[in-house]
């Protein structure tokens, strides 16, 4: 049966165009506990009973027709459920007055979403880029709640370890801190788990109030996606606080600087700024050359120091680019077992990847913004233009699109010269995204737009 899902998630995730769906998949899969069958139904158990409650509305028809292709029996039908026995409950440290000191053999460690045992500060490579970003999460880790620590905001570009390192303050404490209520999740999660409790009336407020102010560490990822809408920031605001005022640790990750979040509430971005803000920029070709060299570890057959010298010199955007030159060079090396590696061979397995690198570094907003306008017939001072018709809303949300997902540009740098907030271009990539899974005539004029640029719509950047 675990053969059959496996089989079924990998077409699954085949389906998967950008980036953002595929890590959003993985994410969600990863809180799959286990698959079984009884009496004609796929059950598939998960942590908590809001992962089974977003596979079920978001995937449940699509796997459905998956685990059919897979060689799954027809006739089963689907089913999602939390599994009892797959998260603990949240248990507090006991107060000095009703307990002993805990033994360090207790583990009272929970999380919303799984945290990654490969991330650690052992797995990380420290460099100039990331160096004062890496030494704050140590010491988060090591002094949990401090002044000066609390919060920690992270920002950087897709790919450049901004997780790695929350997950990293995750798992040390698990290490050293194993009393630590800690929880890790997305801005995604909380907000779907937040709606799921007003659906579901009062006493599920009340459970969700008091599962994230209860915890001692709150890890929350990709906090750029917090939704304009008064209640739901109220509700992240409350939190926030009631974590800070009992001294409880808080670390955010976003694509932006808090000042830059333009969609929130300036009493939100003013608490963000109220600790520790730390930049992640892009690796040098020396910290992309030690990234490589840890990567490297273990893999076999063993690429040679002048392969991987090779990548870095080659591929600078970002880390996932770096993992995916890697797995290219060991599959050439293993189609051609005995034989040296050339820089023509290396040249050809990586193709696609430098010809992305050569389009990211000279693809520009203009060209973007010039080749949409061609394509819809319209000029870019309409695109640009505060007209909302949807004869304009969607060239101009379609070239946002392109900027954000195909080019090297950070937020900041799609933002201005479309004259328009962080928050609106995000907006208009998530519009995009959503109607490229229904509206074909969309898909084709994007391939068409990009293929004039030499891109290859499955591979994003961001």
């Amino acid at each position: 049966m675990k053969e059959l899902w496996e089989r079924a998630k990998a077409i699954f995730l085949s389906t998967l165009r950008s980036d953002e769906e595929k890590s959003q998949a993985a994410r969600y899969f990863s809180m799959i506990t286990s698959v079984c069958v009884e009496n004609g139904v796929f059950q598939i158990l998960t942590l908590n009973s809001f992962a089974a409650d977003f596979l079920k509305t978001e995937y449940a028809e699509r796997l459905k027709t998956c685990l059919d292709l897979a060689g799954g029996d027809k006739s089963l039908s689907l089913a999602f459920r939390c599994s009892p026995s797959a998260q603990p409950p949240i248990i507090l440290p006991p107060s000095p007055a009703a307990a002993t000191a805990p033994s360090r053999s207790v583990n009272t460690f929970i999380s919303t979403m799984p945290l990654n045992d490969d991330y650690t500060f052992d797995e990380f490579v420290e460099g100039p880029s990331n160096s004062y970003a890496y030494a704050a999460a140590k010491g988060v880790a090591e002094h949990p709640g401090e002044i000066g620590f609390n919060p920690l905001f992270i920002h950087g570009g897709t790919g450049l370890g901004k997780t790695h390192l929350m997950q990293a303050i995750g798992n040390e404490m698990r290490r050293i801190k194993p009393t630590l209520s800690v929880c890790y999740l997305t801005t995604e999660t909380f907000l779907n788990e937040y709606v799921n409790s007003l659906q579901k009336g009062r006493a599920a407020i009340t459970e969700f109030q008091n599962k994230y102010r209860k915890i001692d560490v709150l890890l929350v990822d990709d906090v750029q996606f917090l939704q304009k809408g008064k209640q739901f920031q109220e509700e992240f605001f409350n939190t926030f606080n009631a974590l800070k005022d009992a001294h409880k640790q808080i670390v955010m990750t976003s694509d932006v600087a808090p000042k830059n979040l333009s969609v929130l509430e300036e009493r939100l971005i003013s608490r963000f700024e109220g600790g520790m803000v730390q930049e992640i920029e892009s690796p040098s070709y020396e910290t992309r050359l030690a990234i490589l060299q840890k990567k490297a570890e273990g893999i076999t057959p063993v690429i040679p120091d002048y392969a991987i010298r090779f990548i870095a010199d080659r591929i600078k955007s970002h880390v996932r680019a770096m993992e995916g030159a890697l797995a290219k060079i060991k599959i050439a090396m293993l189609l051609n077992p005995g034989v040296s590696l050339t820089n023509e061979m290396m040249t050809r397995a990586l193709k696609d990847l430098i010809e992305k690198e050569h389009n990211i570094k000279k693809l520009t907003i203009r060209e973007i913004q010039e080749a949409v306008a061609r394509k819809y017939g319209v000029t870019i001072e309409q695109i640009l233009s505060p007209e909302r018709t949807q004869s304009l809303v969607t060239p101009r949300q379609l070239a946002m699109y392109i900027s954000r997902k195909y080019s090297s540009k950070s937020l900041q740098e799609i933002s201005e010269p479309f004259g328009k907030t962080h928050a609106t271009v995000l907006h208009g990539v998530k519009s995009i995204t959503k109607r490229l899974d229904v509206e074909e005539e969309l898909r084709e004029t994007l391939h068409q737009i990009l293929n004039e640029f030499g891109i290859n719509p499955d591979e994003t950047v961001n």
